[in-house]
């Protein structure tokens, strides 16, 4: 009896194997996603899709299994596979391409602006100790490439790949979405994929369709004006120019650079410099208007003799808007926008014992220039510190009007939403997280409408009706005098009213965790554990 079972089972499977012998394997295209690496979403049926010849056959081989299609007169073709529990790692076979190290785990799709873009190598002043050295393959981490467009749809997002949480990865990892999945992995022991389709600055309606976008005209007007690819590529390309112009002038003028001796010189004379205090806006204001181009700071500083010959780290904190920073006359770093937090390496040798010198080159753009009050400005070397926040001079180097503006067309209505979230419509979510709402507080009033109208609008895109929604309440932000909190309060107010009014949609709190001088907290663990709590709780 075993034996006649064995054989049965042993010709099905030569039946199976020769239900995909077509003969010739059909050139098969996949999508992005589809490749080495990826996570599928357990516990619920999958899509497999791609690209073919017209007519083609295509054979899915997984999990001891195989699942047979034509392509259509387009070459598209798609198969659906049954709910799998979570698992790993497996291999799929689709005609002749072989995927390895695919798991079957949870997949979120997490979404928004720079909070959620925010990258692990940002927080490692809070969290280097947990984060160095730890490793769980389990996790697996896709960030969608940049794309907006305002005439089509996209099939598909730029080339990227699946990448395990590894030392060598961690650090470019969204740091809420390391924490998020890091934690629930831990917690359930089921493998964790994470698709990370988010974009600094941008607005909610960037994410939502035209169709989504219908009770919002005004929005659809304006994605309208930009359905010629043609007109973006020349606005785009006048812009650069004009931009161009202006760094050119900049240069030219400033008078720190063309001197006999450059003002970064470690022998430079600035004894006529003006003595300033860096944090105030005697320097940085003129009859009511801010100075724009490019300011010049220095200062002395002293260490101790055992720091000669050693590296250092320096810290200035946040400068607004960008930097180039020399040390003895030697250059050690530049940033070039007012966000990320000013870290340089001093390199071994360029420190000598007693006084030293140090030079910004600080560059605005438009606004008020300025050094970050409560932010971090100090030498750092073998655990010891210098503070570096007083005895410094000023000086101008030129004096420019505001920096031309351009044309965001990453903030503009439907672009990202065609751009980087229909390329995802097949696959399969366990839910979406959302972190996104500061560039909407100016207009906070109407943000639950456009953030109802995004969840039903994805819910119809994914074919499901009732998919999780996360969203992260914004973190607190502005001094508490500031008269622009009452918008950010207002915010808020407008996320949870959304989670009220729509099905499956919980918020997580978060305004605790913010910084009043910081549109970017360091704290992303907080929100990340409630999110973890949040979504074992809908399990139950």
């Amino acid at each position: 009896m075993k034996t006649h079972f064995i054989i049965k089972r042993f010709l099905l499977g030569l039946a199976l194997l020769a239900s995909c012998d077509f003969g010739a394997f059909a050139k098969v295209v996949l999508p992005v996603l589809v490749s080495d690496g990826m996570v599928l979403q357990r516990n619920a049926p999958l899509t497999i899709w791609g690209k073919a010849d017209p007519s083609e056959k295509v054979c899915v081989k997984f999990q001891k299994k195989q699942y047979k299609v034509t392509a259509d007169e387009n070459g598209k073709w798609a198969v659906t596979l049954p709910a799998m529990k979570a698992g790993g790692p497996y291999s799929m076979t689709i005609n002749d391409i072989v995927l390895n190290d695919i798991l079957v785990g949870d997949v979120f799709l997490c979404s928004g602006q720079s909070n959620m873009e925010l990258p692990v190598n940002r927080v490692m002043d809070k969290y280097a100790d947990e984060i160095e050295g730890y490793e769980n393959t389990s996790v697996r981490y896709v960030k969608v490439p940049y794309s907006y467009d305002f005439s089509q749809q996209k099939e598909d997002i730029r080339p990227v790949t699946w990448r395990p949480m590894t030392t060598e990865n961690v650090k470019d990892f969204s740091a809420i979405c390391y924490f998020f999945s890091r934690l629930l992995e831990e917690k359930t022991n089921v493998p964790v994929g994470i698709i990370n389709a988010s974009w600094g600055g941008t607005p909610v309606e960037a994410w939502v369709s035209e169709k989504g976008l219908q009770n919002f005209p005004e929005y659809v007007h304006q994605k309208a004006l930009y359905e010629d690819t043609e007109l973006v590529s020349r606005i785009t390309e006048t812009e650069r120019l004009h931009q161009q112009a202006w760094n050119k002038v900049l240069y030219k003028s400033d008078a720190g650079l063309h001197g006999v001796t450059p003002w970064y010189a470690e022998d430079y004379d600035d004894s006529d410099w003006e003595k300033v205090d860096m944090f105030s806006d005697n320097w940085a204001i003129r009859n009511g208007r801010p100075l724009n181009g490019v300011h010049w700071f220095r200062k002395d500083f002293f260490v101790p003799e055992d720091w000669s010959g050693k590296e250092a780290v320096l810290r200035l904190g946040c400068i607004v808007d960008a930097d180039s920073v020399f040390v003895n006359g030697h250059f050690v770093g530049t940033v070039s926008y007012q966000y990320p937090p000013r870290i340089y390496k001093v390199p071994s040798k360029l420190l000598k014992k007693g006084k030293n010198q140090l030079t910004v080159r600080l560059f605005s753009y438009g606004g008020r220039p300025s050094f970050v009050k409560e932010k971090p400005y100090k030498l750092i070397c073998d655990g010891k510190e210098v503070n570096l926040e007083g005895g410094w001079k000023h000086k101008i180097g030129t004096v420019m009007p505001p920096s031309p503006s351009s044309t965001a067309f990453h903030y503009t209505p439907v672009g990202l939403y065609n751009g980087m979230i229909y390329p995802l419509r097949h696959y399969t979510f366990k839910g979406v997280v959302w972190y996104q709402g500061e560039s909407n507080v100016g207009r906070w009033s109407e943000y639950s409408s456009l953030l109802s109208a995004l969840i039903a609008d994805w819910r119809t895109l994914f074919k499901d009706e009732t998919l999780p929604f996360y969203i992260i309440e914004l973190a607190d932000f502005l001094a508490p005098d500031d008269p622009g909190r009452a918008a950010w309060a207002e915010l808020r107010k407008q996320q949870a009213k959304t989670a009220r009014e729509n099905a499956h949609v919980t918020l997580i709190k978060n305004s605790d965790t913010g910084e009043w001088n910081d549109i970017h907290p360091l704290d992303k663990k907080t929100a990340a554990t409630r999110l973890v709590e949040a979504v074992i709780q809908n399990e139950k």
